[in-house]
């Protein structure tokens, strides 16, 4: 589950990056597994999912919040759940 307090406060120009974000022109569908997905289709949509990213404005913002949040689901800024978990997991062993 995302960390909710450590959200951003309610003032819009803290949240402004996401309306610049490539992926508004793209459906959820493709950041977002159905529940089950595995092997190659979890992968190729994975890889549409960054290849969106690759090409977005914002994509530290983006990769910051998910990480600042602990994002649980979907790819943002350009890592999937698996990799923001690893990631986790270094700045962890590294602390």
């Amino acid at each position: 589950m995302a960390e909710i307090s450590r959200l951003p406060g309610p003032q819009a120009d803290l949240w402004e990056w996401q309306y610049q974000g490539a992926c508004r022109d793209t459906g959820p569908e493709t950041f977002f597994h159905p529940e089950g997905e595995r092997g190659s289709r979890r992968r190729s949509r994975d890889a549409a999912a960054k290849l969106v990213c690759a090409g977005c404005p914002v994509l530290l913002e983006c990769r910051e919040h998910a990480l600042a949040v602990r994002e649980p689901y979907g790819v943002w800024g350009g890592m999937t759940e698996d990799e923001r978990e690893a990631h986790y997991a270094a700045a962890e062993l590294a602390c």
